[in-house]
């Protein structure tokens, strides 16, 4: 039997990808299939960040090729292509930005921003470029949850600000701008413009994506983001507890209503196991999340326990992502991670740099 495009092609669509569900052909992810005598050499090119499993994408792949009688030598090369996606109507992405998430949740208190900078670590060891926006004008947290506190960002124009970095980050917040101790007494229209500000006067560098912490609740901020902010999608962060899915679900209203698409719900403190006897126990409440993305036909992209461990790397500056990379609740950080760029992934794409500006003038 004759190794042919036919036979590989017919081989990787019984191959399902672990993170799209799908398989390599139907997405196709699957390109410049090569046939030399019996030897085949591919490249399987994911639309979303996944560096740490390149290894095992490339074994199953080749194992999957073996099957086909007569094939010689077998050559995968894996990789990731992160493209820019549709934002809202009217808008187009920023400079430097390919794609902008806002993590939002309707009350504080749930471990959005917690959840906001672990996702973005997890993005960026995957593979990608992350930027990471601290949108909380009110109560900043991100300079101490990176280990930024105290330092400021540099200006070489006396316009634009160059974004700090930190664990392979590139970051922005108002808090690498005031004290540490200074309340920010401003009303909504100083803050809306403060938003602004930090999001287009920073050099964001190649990011292919920008996490944006939001502040909590569904007011000047969001609306800001919504009008004026190109964003391709929103996650929700929660609890299991019933106070928490209320405003869980006038944050996920919200969105819909100014036309950002929901990219999944994340439920946050899911359970608790003792660290002394290893009990576990559901302290908020249990099945509160799935069941709101259900109501919702939402995709509900994974449960985070509560854990000391978490809080305590956050607050001395080095997330669970990186500073306990191999825990357990770091593993999960990246599954929902990968999980969410595929949703970002199988957005439309922007092509709004394809097209030339036509203009009409008279002569």
């Amino acid at each position: 039997m004759a190794v042919t495009t036919e036979t590989v092609q017919a081989a990787l669509k019984d191959l399902i990808d672990p993170n799209t569900e799908k398989d390599y052909l139907s997405t196709r992810s699957a390109k410049n299939i090569k046939i030399e005598g019996v030897d085949v050499s591919l490249d399987i090119e994911l639309g979303y960040p996944a560096k740490t499993q390149f290894d095992e994408i490339r074994r199953t792949v080749i194992e999957k090729l073996r099957t086909i009688p007569g094939i010689g030598n077998i050559s995968a090369n894996i990789s990731a292509k992160i493209v820019a996606h549709t934002v809202q109507r009217g808008l187009k992405p920023l400079p430097g930005v390919k794609n902008i998430i806002a993590v939002a949740s309707g009350k504080g208190g749930v471990g959005k921003s917690t959840t906001a900078v672990n996702l973005a670590l997890a993005l960026a060891e995957e593979g990608a470029t992350v930027g990471l926006l601290d949108a909380d004008i009110y109560g900043p947290s991100q300079p101490q949850m990176l280990g930024l506190a105290g330092q400021k960002p540099e200006s070489e124009d006396g316009t634009s600000m160059d974004p700090l970095r930190a664990h392979g980050l590139q970051a922005m917040s108002i808090g690498f701008m005031i004290d540490i101790d200074s309340p920010m007494v401003w009303r909504g229209p100083m803050v809306t413009q403060a938003l602004e500000q930090l999001l287009k006067q920073t050099n964001w560098d190649d990011v292919d994506y920008l996490v944006v912490d939001m502040p909590p609740g569904t007011g000047d901020t969001q609306l800001t983001l919504a009008q004026k902010v190109p964003v391709t999608g929103a996650v929700i962060v929660t609890t299991p507890q019933d106070i928490a899915l209320i405003d869980a679900r006038k944050g996920l209203k919200m969105f819909e209503k100014v036309g950002i698409p929901i990219l999944g719900l994340i439920e946050n403190m899911s359970t608790h196991i003792c660290s002394k006897c290893g009990h576990e126990e559901h302290i908020f409440g249990q099945g509160g999340g799935e069941q709101m993305c259900k109501d919702y036909d939402t995709e509900f992209l994974g449960a985070l326990p509560l854990e000391l461990s978490i809080r305590e790397l956050t607050d001395a500056g080095k997330p669970t992502v990186v500073g306990a990379p191999d825990s357990r609740a770091a593993e999960i950080y990246r599954t929902i991670a990968r999980r969410l760029a595929v949703k970002v992934a199988e957005r439309s794409r922007d092509m709004s740099a394809k097209f030339p500006s036509i203009v009409v003038q008279n002569t």
